[in-house]
């Protein structure tokens, strides 16, 4: 606990004051009422949704106050709106009956904070997330306000503002509809998760590891930053967060060995932004998609699996192959810790995440996985800090025995023994040396983990009013039977299209607005011309990804450009280049679905389509690079190249010329290497 332990008790960066703390306590506040409501459901779920996009209000002003100068009159109107939105999402509460009666005949008063929220969540998305987003929901907003004088076949029947507002502003398809659900329960919680395991120590022990066991290999710190970005990915979710705080130690380790400021920055950026498709957390969007489909979490998360190891395998290439090409060398062995010791020194954090998993693959829902994962971190942390105060291993092996037997009834007894254990080691932190620095890193986790959710949550409660103007004008079905109508003609197309507007959409929104959109938009379509339904889900989410790597607005690559010092178009051009699995295997998975497990698949038929997409990646990555064992010439690079592309579709007699050509181009490779060997 030793690096966390002194952190200063307002982690939110803004300098001490009554204000900071206000804001840190309206944090922690967020926190537990999520963890309560998580854990024993004592409301609905509709007001759960309009409390939590109230402290989402309240902190997103009360941020936009506190960061100003001085708390001048400006300051005081921020304040004053985000203190009336929170209040507003009581009405829900006190109402909650008169409205379900009144639904479709709003009152005046219900139209009036209809209204008001629905601007609120506006203003609150533009200045946490920035205008893209806003602008695009503005966008549908006016559609479905005055669609009916647009020309053609894009003219609906019509809607009063008050049949808008009413759908906006209540019920479950606007701003509280199932994203807005989602974030309410799965997202904050496994944020608030993953923020309990960095303060535990788990960046310092994925980053160890690491570099144990591969920074002493050929451009062994790019490794790094592909191997810890992934650990990472596994309990964050977050692309960006991962690029700010992994990027710090890797890309300046990776410009010290030899690679270049925009291809460190490139492969930080690729590395963090899978971790988004990096099972079981997936920044969340799996929860999402299994909600919106009506899948089970599990199916989502072995969908993802395959394709997540290609996309790391292609980073881990891409490094490898450069490092060759320019003759990088590794961390020196004596300068690398070992991977065995930080597991040794750190294993036990690793539990909660293992319970996590089975408790995920055992078929418990994702909420009460969250919450049980939630609770043994916690449970670690203050443990932690109580065993390194007993005198004797016989006895800290003793304390954690029953610790873990204590923890092991919650199988019977519920998750009410959780509350009971922490309320009881809390209390032995306050006893024990050093407990009480434990505890304030705890509260920390908490104010940290509801910061952490504002850009999600404040997006999904935004992203709702595209799904409600959807779903009131039927726009979706018109786009879709555009799509339809070309893929009845060419299947690939349809997919060009779907990309383009994924990538389009995703230029400066989050992941998981953009997968709600495009899902809405155009996963419809791919699945009424015959993609399997979680293949067209993971064809939109997985764009939507590349969306944050692809210039002009790239989010991860311009996040990593201050600490690489290079431009953010650059970098994103050098992750484009690294991260070309997420543009290849989508394509291959909608051609060959036993990709994503997927249809009819035989594990031949999977062993076949693995084994044809890594044969397509080296290629690309010979082609890219211009070197594989040995430098290639650009007529081979050329080959190359042609040989991935006839890789990428399911064809049988481009099948066997992409694979003649990898056997060629790897052939030739290996007779270049062993002549440069000799030579």
């Amino acid at each position: 606990m030793s690096e966390t332990a002194g952190h200063s008790s307002v982690p939110y960066g803004w300098s001490e004051g009554g204000v900071a703390r206000i804001l840190f306590l309206i944090g922690v506040a967020f926190s537990a009422f999520q963890i309560i409501t998580a854990s024993l459901s004592p409301l609905s779920s509709q007001i759960v949704r309009a409390l939590h996009v109230g402290f989402l209000l309240l902190m997103t002003f009360g941020i936009a106050a506190a960061v100003r100068p001085r708390l001048d009159a400006q300051g005081v109107v921020l304040w004053l709106i985000g203190i009336i939105a929170f209040g507003m999402a009581f009405y829900h509460w006190a109402y909650e009956g008169d409205l379900i009666l009144r639904a479709g005949d709003p009152t005046d008063l219900d139209l009036l904070v209809g209204a008001i929220t629905v601007v609120m969540v506006f203003e609150a998305a533009r200045r946490v997330i920035g205008v893209a987003l806003p602008l695009i929901c503005l966008t549908f907003l006016a559609y479905a306000l005055f669609g009916q004088y647009l020309p053609g076949d894009w003219a609906h029947r019509g809607y009063a503002w008050s049949q808008v507002i009413d759908q906006l502003g209540f019920g479950t398809e606007g701003i509280y509809g199932i994203p807005t659900y989602v974030s309410s329960s799965y997202i904050f919680l496994f944020i608030l998760f993953g923020t309990f395991l960095e303060q535990a120590g788990m960046i310092r022990l994925f980053t160890d590891f690491a570099l144990g066991t591969v920074g002493h290999t050929h451009g062994g710190p790019a490794k790094v930053s592909v191997v810890s970005s992934g650990l990472m990915g596994t309990i964050s979710g977050s692309g960006v967060a991962n690029v700010v705080t992994t990027g710090q130690f890797t890309i300046p380790l990776m410009k010290r060995f030899g690679y270049s400021s925009e291809f460190a920055g490139g492969v930080e950026a690729t590395s963090s932004m899978g971790g988004q498709i990096m099972p079981p957390v997936m920044g969340a969007v799996a929860f999402i998609m299994a909600e919106t489909i009506g899948v089970p979490y599990v199916d989502i998360c072995l969908a993802a699996a395959i394709p997540a190891a290609l996309y790391f395998f292609t980073a881990f290439l891409m490094v490898h192959l450069e490092a060759g090409r320019k003759g990088l060398v590794g961390l020196p062995k004596s300068e690398c810790p070992s991977a065995m010791g930080a597991l040794k020194r750190d294993w036990h954090l690793l539990l909660p995440l293992a319970v996590l998993v089975y408790l995920l693959f055992s078929g418990f829902t994702p909420l009460f996985s969250g919450t049980v994962g939630l609770a043994l971190t916690a449970i670690l942390i203050f443990g932690g800090a109580i065993a390194l105060r007993l005198k004797g291993t016989a006895l800290r092996v003793a304390f954690w025995v029953a610790l873990a037997l204590a923890c092991s009834a919650f199988i019977k007894v519920g998750i009410g023994i959780f509350f009971g254990i922490i309320a009881v080691l809390v209390i032995g932190c306050f006893v024990v040396q050093g407990g009480r620095e434990t505890l304030r890193v705890a509260v920390n986790a908490l104010a940290e983990g509801a910061r952490h959710a504002l850009p999600v949550g404040v997006a999904c409660a935004l992203v709702g009013v595209i799904i409600g103007c959807l779903t009131l004008t039927g726009a979706a079905t018109m786009f879709a039977n555009t799509i339809i109508d070309l893929g009845r003609d060419s299947l690939i197309l349809s997919l060009v299209l779907t990309m383009l507007v994924c990538l389009l959409l995703g230029m400066g929104i989050p992941t998981i607005p953009n997968y709600i959109i495009t899902s809405s938009l155009a996963a419809p379509a791919l699945l009424e011309l015959g993609v399997p339904l979680v293949v067209s889900h993971m064809f939109v989410f997985y764009f939507g990804i590349m969306a944050d790597l692809t210039p002009p607005v790239a989010l991860a690559a311009f996040a990593a450009a201050p600490i690489a010092r290079t431009s953010g178009m650059k970098i994103g051009m050098q992750a484009l280049r690294i991260a070309i699995a997420g543009f290849i295997v989508p394509y291959m998975a909608v051609y060959t679905p036993a990709l994503m497990l997927q249809g009819d698949w035989t594990v031949l038929a999977v062993l076949y389509i693995v084994g044809k997409a890594i044969a397509a990646i080296i290629l690309w990555g010979a082609a890219s690079i211009g070197y594989l064992g040995a430098p290639l010439g650009w007529p081979t690079r050329v080959v190359a190249g042609i040989g991935a592309v006839l890789l990428v579709t399911a064809q049988p007699l481009t099948d066997e010329l992409g694979l003649a050509v990898a056997a060629g181009v790897m052939g030739f490779a290996w007779w270049r290497r062993r002549a440069v060997l000799a030579a």
